[in-house]
């Protein structure tokens, strides 16, 4: 037992050096801290300033290190929307999951609406597309079948319409909000 407790205090010591204690190291300005965040990848304005005031920062060092971003261009939501937008219509979802997500950014609906008209996508392709990758090109007689892939493209985003359209199955309307 004493073996035990003496190898594990040696494994203590041997993560932490003597002497160097992490409190003393210096706090990151509220910039610094965004400007390392939006080096990795893109953000909107509203997901950085949760992150600083998550990392501790007050919102007045937050709101001005966002707002000299802003003025050196290092943030741009609509850049970030742009990035956004067509890292998601690759990835095979539908305008209604796109225009929840941008709006959870804190994107107008008049600017959603001005990117996926810019975006020129065919939802129908884009459905379809999706439908194969998953189900296959085999199409199916089954009804409930013909469900479960509506439900699929539905869960995806795309509009009842266009599912109906792709699939041929009964689609809710409700399910279609534009």
């Amino acid at each position: 037992m004493a073996r035990l407790a003496r190898a594990m205090s040696v494994c203590v010591a041997m993560k932490r050096p003597p002497g160097k204690d992490d409190s003393a190291k210096p706090k990151r300005s509220a910039y610094d801290k965004a400007l390392g965040l939006l080096a990795l990848r893109e953000h909107s304005r509203k997901e950085l300033k949760t992150k600083l005031r998550q990392g501790g920062y007050e919102g007045d060092e937050a709101t001005a290190a966002l707002d000299r971003l802003g003025e050196q261009h290092y943030q741009d939501d609509d850049r970030f929307a742009e990035v956004l937008l067509r890292s998601r219509i690759a990835q095979g979802y539908g305008p209604l999951r796109l225009r929840v997500e941008l709006k959870s950014h804190g994107l107008t609906d008049t600017r959603i609406r001005a990117l996926l008209d810019a975006a020129e996508v065919d939802w129908d392709v884009s459905a379809a597309v999706q439908l194969r990758r998953r189900y296959g090109s085999a199409g199916t007689a089954d009804p409930a079948e013909r469900s479960r892939r509506a439900q699929f493209l539905l869960r995806r985003g795309f509009a009842a319409a266009t599912v109906r359209s792709v699939t041929h199955a009964e689609v809710d309307e409700a399910n279609d909000i534009s």
